[in-house]
């Protein structure tokens, strides 16, 4: 008998937001067993199990399956539904990744429905368009690149689905149409988020729409407040209706199109009919006997790979969990490991990425020579190479016949460009912004080109048998995460709840696929679980 379990046994399924906030101190509570810090017991089912930010999209996702749906149809329905109650981590307008384990072919299947820059606007009219300005900025239409998601999902569901489109979708839009209460963090990221957009209003070339759609009584909704997105309703009932070409060539299409062109976008009719999703094969390393599998660039993945080979050769169990001596490792491995994501991570199509050489063994332990024990790298020599942010939803399914997915979703920097299509209720993401400007950089623009991804599903394996589909959220945050989350369920046998539940630290300041060059360490971030001399132990480092 399987038994799946969130945040255990057999094979796991595990949801894990980054903490913006830096919270959830451990040994907060009293436990009866396990480790104090834990905030419950790992939570188990036999029949299907699904796990996202939202209550109500894990309940949606739960309907699905109890309907006979496939994991991927739960994973469609509650992306839907976060598109509409967390509009500040993803949307329509944003890009898709998702890892999939089909019991059927006992394989796993990646997906990459990340979407290009825009063909009408080459690099040099984006440097016209720039002048002294030495990046692209987040919001308004330069940073807008074709919204990938919705044809992530039509792909995922015509090879994985089971149930019709249109009954995937039927949960978000009657919640769009009849509202939701919005949550306490929702509530405050809607608030941050349209702080953000007043101080940039000046970048929007049209600002009606955003304000009209989320901020329908003046201001964005509040905890506990009913929030209605009628217009996103009618966008996912097309969709429902007229599948991916309802969205990449027909109404939907033409209204973006027309859109764009008012309001100074190059994003056209033509590069959405021309996009489709990617199916790719996920790329792998083993650690410690347990196989880790991300997806390949454009996205980050390859970090976490490559940040787990350099820690393999380090015994973290005798240093102690959360240790200064562990997490100093760890955030050397994480340096060197985005040394080589600023130079080498981007769009396969337009250059070589060389994946076997940086997920060798043999490039782990040249770059472990690197690692001094008691003093902190404060640059990295090698041949030339706004990231840290990112808000994103992560979310997994199971289903009782075995299917596992590893799904990630967003409108990359917080709601997105800021521009609302008329009348479709969500935002054109900002994804482009993470293009580099310098010539001959892996990264450079180019028209019809996937930026640099930050958004990275997981997925890991025992013994030839799926374990663990994980993730977690927050730009530069997350090849740290994955491999925090994982050195603490295998190095330092913890459960899938404590894993999540323990603190963390986040590294910022290193070198960028954007252009910037780490030169004075960068900084650390802890959350406050982590012991005082721990701390005081790392600052003189």
């Amino acid at each position: 008998m399987k038994a799946w379990a969130v945040a255990g046994i057999s094979l796991l399924i595990l949801s894990l937001p980054l903490l913006t906030a830096w919270s959830g101190p451990e040994g907060g509570g009293d436990r009866v067993s396990g480790r104090p810090f834990a905030t419950r017991s790992p939570v188990l089912g036999r029949h299907g199990m699904a796990a996202t930010s939202q209550p109500l999209a894990s309940q949606i996702a739960i309907d699905i399956l109890k309907r006979g749906g496939s994991a991927v149809d739960a994973a469609i329905a509650a992306n839907a539904a976060l598109a509409l109650m967390e509009p500040t981590g993803c949307g329509l307008g944003g890009d898709l990744f998702a890892i999939v384990w089909d019991p059927a072919s006992r394989k796993l299947h990646g997906l990459n429905a990340s979407g290009p820059s825009p063909q009408a606007l080459t690099r040099e009219k984006l440097q016209g368009e720039l002048g002294s300005r030495q990046q692209i900025p987040l919001f308004g239409p330069l940073p807008i690149s074709v919204p990938g998601a919705v044809d992530g999902w039509v792909t995922l569901h015509e090879r994985f689905g089971r149930l019709p489109l249109g009954e995937v979708l039927a949960p978000a839009i009657g919640y769009a149409r009849e509202g939701f209460p919005v949550s306490q963090v929702i509530a405050h990221y809607l608030a941050a988020n349209f702080r953000r957009f007043e101080r940039n209003r000046d970048q929007l070339t049209e600002s009606a729409n955003l304000f009209d759609t989320f901020t329908p009584g003046g201001t964005p909704a509040g905890e506990g407040e009913v929030f209605r997105n009628p217009d996103l309703a009618r966008t996912l009932e097309r969709i429902a209706q007229g599948g991916r070409d309802a969205f990449y060539d027909g109404p939907i299409a033409e209204t973006i199109d027309a859109y764009c062109r008012r309001v100074g976008c190059y994003l056209r009719r033509q590069d959405l009919a021309d996009f489709h999703s990617e199916w790719v094969e996920p790329i792998s390393t083993s650690y410690r006997g347990v196989d880790v599998f991300e997806l390949p660039p454009n996205g980050q993945g390859l970090a976490a790979l490559q940040m787990l080979n350099i820690l393999e050769g380090y015994d973290l169990k005798s240093l102690g969990h959360n240790s200064a001596a562990t997490l100093h490792l760890q955030i050397e491995a994480k340096k060197l490991a985005y040394e080589d994501r600023a130079r080498h991570y981007a769009d396969p199509r337009f250059y070589e990425v060389p994946l076997q050489r940086l997920l060798s063994k043999k490039h782990a332990a040249s770059q472990r020579r690197q690692i001094s024990p008691e003093r902190a790298l404060l640059s990295i020599s090698g041949d030339d190479p706004r990231l840290e942010e990112g808000d994103t939803i992560y979310l997994s399914v199971a289903d009782e016949r075995g299917m596992m997915v590893s799904w990630i979703q967003s409108n990359y920097v917080g709601m997105g460009s800021g521009l609302v299509p008329d009348g479709l209720g969500f935002v054109l993401q900002n994804r482009g912004a993470l293009f580099h400007l310098a010539e001959g950089h892996a990264n450079v623009y180019a028209p019809g080109k996937r930026p640099f991804h930050t958004i990275i599903p997981g997925f890991a394996m025992r013994e030839g048998q799926p374990w663990l589909s994980f993730g977690v959220m927050g730009g530069a945050m997350q090849p740290q995460g994955h491999v925090q989350v994982l050195c603490n369920l295998i190095d330092f046998g913890m459960n899938v709840q404590e894993a999540g539940d323990a603190a963390r630290f986040n590294h910022s300041g290193s070198s960028q696929p954007t252009g910037e060059v780490m030169t004075d360490g960068g900084s650390v971030s802890l959350e406050s679980g982590i012991p005082p001399e721990v701390r005081l132990r790392l600052a003189y480092w």
